[in-house]
């Protein structure tokens, strides 16, 4: 326990000494000179030294006053410095984006940083492959995968999907025929949605007969892509997701057909609905527009995988290269 004297008695010490009167520091105080007076003589028999001399129409440190005072000023400027930090600090308003677990793990993590460095908002990632309500508990703002049509929303295209049987540089696959011989890896996380790209539509647009094929089936995207890196079997995933994993070569794309049904969309709330969000829904989406878009085409040089390459240039051509922006009249 810390035996101090009055703090009272030391302000009206320290009040005193730095004004060296006795009447300026009883303004300062708010309290009468007398008052002020009799807290400074308790501080001199609780220490049992004298910290003024008194002399007619003056007042003058003694030594054991001169090394109190700096002492005691400086506390008191510590104090009102960490009070005053506590007293105007406001919490950190927190920003979420609601996006599939894989898009989540392969595109937007690598940036967050570059978020954070900046922003005067915490980002908060709510990873979901169903859709979840915005401005909403969950997210003010999210990426979808779909057609990018969503009733009182903003939708955005950032890129489109690009689906093709990718595995692991060991498993030498050479051909389509080669298939039959590993097992099929597949997600199933786009069940809320038709005609999404599978296993059943890449082998009919590459006019092939699969048989029965062993199958690995994932819930999770993401862990198919991780199944696939770790040599378990062949694939099919959204290339712009792996696209650092193709330009290391821990997976290869080395034929086609490649599927294309629909892309990924920025999706806020249209300016009505934004009620006091509307600062951070646009921090928020200038970061997004703002990242890197994944760009697989230039990946696929090589003779034998041309063919991937041309039709990867032929979609870009058709449908643009994933442009942004928000539409005319809409800027969150």
């Amino acid at each position: 326990m810390r035996k101090l004297p009055s703090l009272n008695a030391l302000r009206a010490f320290e009040a005193v000494a730095r004004h060296m009167s006795m009447k300026l520091a009883a303004q300062e105080l708010a309290v009468t000179p007398t008052a002020v007076s009799h807290q400074v003589r308790q501080l001199e028999e609780t220490i049992g030294a004298p910290l003024f001399e008194r002399r007619v129409r003056s007042l003058v440190l003694t030594p054991q006053g001169a090394a109190l005072l700096p002492v005691l000023s400086q506390g008191f400027d510590a104090f009102e410095a960490a009070l005053g930090a506590i007293a105007h600090a406001a919490p950190r308003e927190t920003v979420a984006i609601s996006t599939t677990t894989a898009l989540a793990a392969c595109w937007l993590a690598p940036w967050i940083a570059s978020f954070s460095a900046s922003a005067e908002f915490d980002l908060r990632i709510h990873s979901a492959d169903t859709t979840v309500a915005i401005p909403g508990e969950h997210a003010d703002v999210a990426i979808r995968y779909g057609a990018g049509s969503w009733p009182g929303l903003v939708a955005e295209r950032l890129f489109d999907d690009a689906y093709a049987p990718v595995w692991h540089p060991r498993l030498g696959l050479r051909h389509p025929d080669d298939l039959r011989s590993h097992p099929l890896i597949r997600s199933e996380w786009q069940a809320s949605l038709r005609d999404v790209p599978d296993w059943t539509a890449w082998a009919n647009a590459a006019g092939l007969k699969l048989g029965q094929t062993r199958e690995l089936t994932f819930s999770d995207e993401s862990h198919a892509i991780g199944a696939a890196f770790a040599g378990q079997g062949v694939a099919l995933v959204n290339l712009p997701l792996i696209e650092r994993e193709l330009r290391n070569g821990d997976l290869v794309a080395p034929f086609g057909p490649i599927l294309h049904r629909f892309s990924f969309w920025l999706v806020y709330p249209d300016a009505s609905s934004r009620s006091g969000s509307a600062r951070k829904i646009a921090a928020v989406c200038e970061w997004i527009r703002a990242l890197p878009r994944p760009d697989v085409r230039g990946l696929f040089r090589d003779r034998e995988q041309r063919q991937v390459h041309e039709q990867l240039e032929r979609f870009a051509e058709q449908h643009g290269a994933g442009d942004a922006g928000a539409p005319e009249g809409e800027e969150p």
